[in-house]
């Protein structure tokens, strides 16, 4: 019933701006944290950003803070993530992802149930 479905991945350079988006379906916004978080090839998945299901606050990973932002319509149900400054660094499979929780700030994978298929960025020189 929960489904989330990744898109705006791309190629872009160094300095660069994406935005991806999240369609959500079977989730209350308020009743569940929903995150970014990225991967890449032989690298553990790393917490990019969350937002909170109450009040709608944010938390960001080391990495991508004051780069990053992540944002919500609940009228659209869509998750954002606004990626500014981008790095080859950057460069990674995307996902956003739904935890069951509600009530903290989630930036470790294993606190999340539910993900979409992930959307590629890759940043260049």
């Amino acid at each position: 019933q929960v489904q989330l479905v990744e898109s705006g991945g791309g190629s872009v350079q160094s300095g660069g701006s994406l935005r991806l988006s999240c369609a959500v379906s079977g989730v209350t916004f308020s009743d569940h944290a929903l995150g970014w978080f990225r991967q890449a090839p032989g690298k553990e998945r790393e917490g990019v950003a969350c937002i909170i299901g109450s009040g709608g606050g944010t938390a960001y990973g080391d990495s991508v803070k004051g780069r990053f932002t992540i944002s919500r319509d609940k009228a659209k149900s869509m998750v954002y993530l606004q990626l500014k400054n981008l790095k080859t660094e950057d460069t990674a499979i995307y996902y956003c992802a739904n935890s069951p929780r509600s009530g903290g700030y989630y930036l470790t994978w294993y606190e999340y149930n539910y993900w979409g298929q992930g959307t590629q960025v890759t940043v260049s020189s």
